[in-house]
């Protein structure tokens, strides 16, 4: 694509050579023959230092917000480079938000991940090929692409967001974080609709956002880059998050005035499956059941409906799609031969520990048994939490491996120790997380609930700086397997 083409959108149309881009890149190791390379600031590096090494790798511009050294490529200075890459990818991916593919944003502290896939589920329901970019990866059908963050660099949505409308996708669901709106990782193009799950205090301080204000102005971005904003009634910081908005505001909640109601939730509970159901009113009226626990989540779902409604979905497909939505390691039921249930959640310490377990008392087990580890090489404070609210909230806790990393396991769990000792909750150690499975799966007893805390979506365990293939759901399968007790098809 010629430089000009890139530099368009920018507003600049003179001062420079017009050459063929062969790529856009802003880490100077990938630099190569033809690019052009954006020069970003981070909270740790600075891209303009390398400018020098792009230029010798080859790059044809760069781009940059100050003079920098570059011979043999020429150098075009903007305001804002972040700004720059943004606008320079969408318009090297062929702008694939704006006609060919339809992005959902979904923002807040909590609750991003289920929303999106909750969404997914319903879309896909109704017969709309759908992708997803957040947490757990880049989502494209059955292939899942693990990322670094949440919501990666704005070339790499608009990469994601060219192949999957090349494959087919009508819609991506995308979560979308409050550094990556901060950082313009979601500038240039429109999201169809955005969504507002809550707010609350969380990525303070450091590298992230230097206090709440910050925080709520980065994730209230969205609501100017989106069509129709759907949020949360409910949540206090309603009024923050609308400041400065420019989309169609409608609201869901189960408390205050709103657009879409929610009434009625209630817990569903029998062997294998976990769930919650309530009334919807207002703009759609049923019964919708979701088949992921929690009270929590019903605020989640009502927030997907909301969604979707504004897409045009018919409720048919809101309720199959909640009644039939998996998320990838989060509350994640497993198929097993008994009358108990088994779960795989991403909690990894004391909040999401006191969130899951809180959630799964809810439904009365016969025993709750949380079997979990800690990550090495991690502050110790976590290892104490997560032992106190295990030993507070569980029957049994299995003490077990999960990313010690360069720590032994056995250091690992007498810290967690150290938290169990503060309450009078058992415990077993069984320092292989394998075989703390099988433990597991040996001893359920009918009407148990039983939560594999820790790796979620992870396919892997680190040890000794080594990544371990180690996927629970295939431990598991081939587990009951030694067993002679295959496990049996989950239900369509």
């Amino acid at each position: 694509m010629k430089l000009a083409q890139l530099l368009a959108p920018l507003g600049i149309t003179e001062g420079f050579m017009d050459v063929e881009i062969s790529d856009i890149v802003y880490d100077s190791r990938k630099a190569k023959a033809g690019c052009a390379f954006v020069c970003l600031r981070g909270s740790a590096v600075d891209g303009h230092k390398f400018a020098v090494n792009a230029a010798a790798a080859g790059a044809a511009a760069i781009i940059a917000q100050e003079p920098v050294e570059a011979s043999g490529a020429q150098v075009i200075l903007v305001e804002d480079t972040r700004r720059a890459l943004a606008l320079m990818s969408a318009a090297f991916f062929g702008n694939p938000a704006e006609g060919d593919i339809s992005v959902i944003g979904v923002t807040g502290t909590k609750g991003k991940t289920t929303t999106a896939y909750m969404i997914r589920s319903i879309l896909e329901a109704a017969g709309h090929k759908t992708g997803v970019i957040g947490t757990i990866g880049v989502l494209m059908g059955e292939e899942l692409i693990q990322t670094d963050n949440t919501t990666p660099m704005s070339y790499d949505i608009q990469m994601y967001l060219r192949r999957m409308a090349d494959a087919g996708c009508e819609y991506c669901v995308m979560e979308a974080s409050s550094i990556g709106l901060k950082d313009l990782r979601v500038y240039g193009f429109p999201f169809t609709v955005g969504v507002f799950t809550n707010f609350s205090e969380d990525h303070i301080g450091g590298v992230e956002h230097k206090d709440m204000q910050e925080y709520m102005e980065s994730k209230a971005r969205l609501f100017s880059l989106c069509k129709t904003g759907v949020l949360n009634a409910d949540d206090p910081s309603l009024e923050g998050i609308l400041q400065g908005h420019t989309c169609q505001v409608r609201t869901f909640g189960f408390e205050k005035p709103a657009d879409l109601r929610g009434a009625g939730c209630r817990h569903l509970n029998k062997p294998g499956f976990l769930g919650i159901a309530f009334e919807v009113s207002g703009e759609e009226n049923f019964t919708a059941e979701v088949d992921i626990p929690g009270r929590f989540n019903a605020y989640n779902a009502l927030a997907a409906i909301g969604a979707c409604y504004e897409l045009g979905v018919p409720v048919e497909a809101m309720k199959q799609g909640l009644s039939t939505v998996k998320v990838k390691g989060r509350v994640e039921p497993v198929p097993v031969p008994g009358n108990y249930t088994l779960l795989l959640d991403y909690a990894h310490n004391g909040v999401g520990m006191e969130n899951i377990l809180t959630t799964l008392r809810e439904y009365h087990p016969k025993r709750l048994i949380c079997m979990f580890g800690a990550g090495g090489n991690r502050p110790k404070v976590r290892r104490y939490e997560m032992g106190e609210v295990s030993g507070r909230l569980a029957d049994l806790s299995v003490l077990t491996a999960d990313n010690s990393r360069f720590e032994d396991v056995k250091d690992i769990i007498a810290d967690i120790k150290v938290g169990m000792a503060k309450t009078e909750g058992k415990y077993v150690e069984i320092p292989d997380r394998r075989e703390a499975i099988r433990w597991c799966l040996e001893n359920a007893q009918e009407g148990d609930i039983i939560v594999l805390a820790g790796k979620g979506h992870e396919d892997y365990q680190e040890i000794q700086g080594e990544k371990r293939p180690f996927d629970e759901r295939v431990v598991i399968r081939e587990l009951l397997e030694e067993m002679g007790t295959p496990q049996p098809q989950a239900a369509p």
